[in-house]
């Protein structure tokens, strides 16, 4: 149940350094400028005011406000596009320090907004976070699950997502009106995104790159061995860096793959749909309305929900290697579309003065529920090798934030239009999500990366390259004639 004892101190200390310094800024700037949001639109209101000699009209005020709340997701849609090109030029690590320079830059614009006087560069920054986010939320998990041996492969990459969820919290406590959320400390509230960055910086040097990534892309097998070396504790690593040979072999045709490239092979056609169907479901399954109900309310720390919610994505870490992957998907995506429909019950009818008393709960239940967060992330490190991983993350990072954008911007007027009743649509797309994933996905537990890519190969109705080779040579008769090739049924 609980495989920590194989885990060396320097991979919990890249998993904790790389995690606080991307993926906690992630969920710190979902939620950081809900609370100071009346100081901040009095600020806009108030340099508008010394500027033109006349209060802002209330309609440009909402522009604006929303300008700065929208650009933070669009912003990640364009962090996603870069992760490719930066991951495979620079390395998971080089790009994660490279990117923490966005998070520095915007969090001094930001914390000097009030003396400069200047609303614009809130929200210019907002679109630098939102692009640091779009790099974090993709690269993190592709680092991590690089390093990660395939026992801790799913623990760990769940640690991503508590980070993002303490950041979240962490937002709303420091958001307090008693705290930083009031006039005079909301600069300060945003400024302080830059200190995780700053450490990371500092620090992360300092651990090694991913192996795979010097192995299979660099070439360099002997500091691929002691990375690993470094990361397991031990010195005999041959049994991953053969596992690493095997499937750079099995690539070696194929080459890196753009994401054009990747939506035209056959051989990663399932694989494809999967996580553009994980993502979307994982974005639409209700729980951003939720959330963005719970911040509009401005419940801060006191939310049930987000006390709850990390708290399970700390239970989760330890669960997700014993129940696996799967499980952990069919069961959170089935207990969202319970939920939507229990809560479009209760908000139609509310015959019961308990419901009505008690309505806040179901926000809560929904937000503690929610099981696929991580998941989806994991899964694209392990349903991809090498040379395509890169590309499906970039594929399935801008799903994520367009969702994301797409929720943010439709929900109030879905809202406006079916009422209570927005919440069967999303009941509808959990129910789909969970019939694709138990027609569709495997489960990915304890295997490594090429068993994984095996199992596609079979329903992707295609032939491992390496194997093909492995057996024609097999086959191969003295004099250099080769029998016929095998089948992929055969494989």
């Amino acid at each position: 149940l609980f495989p920590w004892q194989k885990m060396s101190l320097l991979l919990a200390m890249v998993t904790l350094i790389s995690a606080f310094g991307s993926s906690f800024q992630y969920g710190y700037n979902v939620s950081v400028i809900n609370s100071p949001a009346p100081y901040m639109q009095a600020f806009y209101n108030q340099t508008y005011l010394d500027r033109n000699g006349e209060p802002m009209d209330s309609n440009f005020q909402t522009l604006l406000w929303s300008l700065t709340v929208s650009m933070y997701p669009l912003g990640g849609f364009f962090g996603s596009l870069l992760v490719a090109p930066l991951v495979n030029k620079c390395g998971r690590k080089g790009t994660l320090l490279i990117n923490n320079l966005f998070s520095i830059v915007a969090a001094i614009l930001m914390g000097t907004s009030e003396v400069a006087k200047t609303f614009e560069v809130i929200i210019l920054s907002r679109v630098i976070m939102g692009i640091y986010a779009g790099l974090a939320s993709n690269v993190v998990p592709m680092f991590l699950g690089e390093l990660s041996p395939k026992n801790l492969r799913g623990a760990i990459g769940v640690v991503p997502q508590l980070f993002i969820t303490v950041g979240i919290l962490v937002a709303q406590i420091l958001g307090l009106n008693s705290i930083l959320g009031n006039a005079e400390g909301w600069p300060v509230l945003l400024g302080l995104t830059g200190i995780p960055s700053l450490i990371q910086l500092l620090i992360l040097p300092f651990f090694p790159e991913s192996p795979r990534y010097l192995l299979i892309q660099k070439g360099n097998e002997e500091q691929a061995r002691q990375a690993l070396q470094k990361l397991r504790g031990w010195d005999d690593v041959d049994d991953e860096i053969e596992e690493m040979r095997q499937e750079d072999r099995s690539e070696k045709e194929e080459g890196h793959f753009s994401v054009l490239n990747l939506c035209t092979f056959r051989g990663l056609r399932w694989q494809l749909i999967s996580i553009i169907v994980m993502m979307m479901g994982q974005q639409l399954s209700g729980v951003n309305a939720v959330s963005g109900i719970e911040f509009a309310a401005a419940r801060n720390a006191a939310s049930p929900g987000l006390w709850s919610l990390t708290l399970f994505c700390l239970f989760q870490v330890f669960i997700v290697e014993s129940l696996g992957r799967r499980i952990l998907l069919l069961a959170g995506f089935g207990l969202c579309c319970v939920s939507c429909a229990v809560l479009t019950l209760a908000l139609n009818l509310q015959v019961c003065s308990w419901v009505a008393q008690q309505g806040n709960c179901l926000w809560d239940f929904q937000i503690c529920i929610y099981l696929p967060g991580p998941i989806p992330f994991v899964m694209i490190t392990e349903m991809f090798l090498q040379s395509s991983r890169p590309a499906a993350f970039m594929v399935g990072g801008s799903v994520h934030w367009l969702c994301n954008f797409t929720v943010g911007l439709v929900f109030l007027y879905m809202e406006a239009g079916l009422g209570a009743y927005s919440f069967l649509i999303f009941c509808a797309i959990c129910l789909a999500t969970m019939i694709y994933i138990f027609i569709i996905v495997p489960e990915t537990k304890n295997k490594t990366f090429m068993e994984i890519n095996r199992i596609m190969a079979k329903r992707n109705k295609v032939e491992i390259q390496a194997e093909k080779e492995e057996l024609k040579d097999f086959q191969t008769v003295p004099g250099g004639q080769a029998e016929k090739e095998v089948s992929s049924s055969q494989l």
